[in-house]
């Protein structure tokens, strides 16, 4: 009877083990100012997502950074405002952030995901040509999504995830010294890998 209670607690304690620690998948954002832990959105922003995650699970984000900022103070005054922090491989490896294929853009009309403070959202030229680069929002910032101020297409960007943890280090960063919308010097972003 004893070893059967045994077998049970352990098959229950192996059983939670193996279940997922969350209902959509994390990753954490190292950086030299802390961590940023970011919940993502497959339901809602699947191509997104599905790259974004290849790019992590293939250590593309290893040792890049976080290299623009866009601020009320750096913007030309007659643009709409918009305020973030971007990073991504651009400037630690321009060669490989643009040899890869653009992911089919997903609206914030299709997926509902709207450009509120610590949405993450993959940066962007013209619909479909995101890749590597992403953003996180410093406010909420409507002007990014579909029909918003910001894109001239109208299209915004593909937003699919937000940050859970860490708001206090994408301040820390946002707010580091920058020179005509690029950090001086860079910040690093040692990895970033599934939670």
């Amino acid at each position: 009877m004893r070893n059967l209670f045994i077998s049970l607690v352990v098959s229950c304690l192996t059983l939670a083990a193996c279940k997922p620690k969350y209902k959509n998948p994390h990753v954490v954002i190292e950086t030299r100012d802390g961590d940023i832990e970011i919940e993502l959105y497959p339901d809602k922003a699947p191509k997104t997502v599905a790259a974004f995650l290849s790019y992590v699970d293939s250590g593309l984000y290893k040792n890049t950074s976080f290299y623009r900022v866009l601020t009320d103070d750096n913007q030309p005054s007659n643009a709409p405002k918009s305020n973030l922090i971007q990073g991504g491989l651009w400037r630690t490896n321009h060669t490989k952030a643009g040899s890869l294929p653009g992911i089919p853009h997903e609206t914030t009309q299709q997926t509902g995901i709207q450009h509120l403070n610590g949405t993450v959202s993959l940066a962007r030229t013209t619909p479909g040509s995101g890749t590597t680069e992403f953003f996180i929002c410093v406010g909420d910032q409507p002007g990014f999504n579909y029909g918003g101020a910001n894109n001239d297409d109208g299209q915004g960007y593909a937003a699919f995830g937000r940050v859970v943890k860490g708001m206090k280090v994408v301040k820390a960063v946002y707010n580091r010294p920058e020179d005509d919308q690029y950090f001086k010097p860079v910040v690093s972003i040692y990895n970033i890998t599934r939670l």
